[in-house]
């Protein structure tokens, strides 16, 4: 009688490869973005905090995702697809967070370009 239990499949190396180079591409435009947006002259008022915060976790999560990624660990499918799991988690957080801040600072254009009342 045989004691060992059968061997997970693992993920292809190549396809794990794939996967890291697409999650960092977005971690980089994610940070593009926070840092873009950082650096704008338009000063921060309180309310943007409501789109930072939901970029700066969606950014975490991605980066942990990535961390998990280019451990040799990821190559078993359920490592893999729990780091998939948490950079998509991620990839709507910081779309969310984003989308508000587009928002916000129309609004904050509109507001100050609307024309006084008659």
């Amino acid at each position: 009688m045989d004691n060992q239990e059968p061997k997970e499949d693992r993920i292809e190396p190549v396809f794990r490869n794939g996967t890291v180079t697409a999650v960092g591409i977005l971690l980089a435009f994610s940070l593009g973005f926070i840092t873009h947006w950082a650096a704008n002259p338009i000063p921060w008022q309180t309310y943007h905090l409501l789109a930072v915060v939901p970029i700066l976790v969606g950014i975490a999560l991605q980066m942990r995702a990535l961390a998990m990624l280019l451990d040799t660990k990821s190559l078993q499918p359920s490592i893999y697809a729990r780091a998939n799991r948490i950079f998509i988690t991620g990839l709507v957080f910081t779309a969310s967070g984003v989308g508000l801040a587009i928002l916000l600072d129309f609004f904050d254009i509109a507001a100050k370009s609307a024309l006084p009342g008659a």
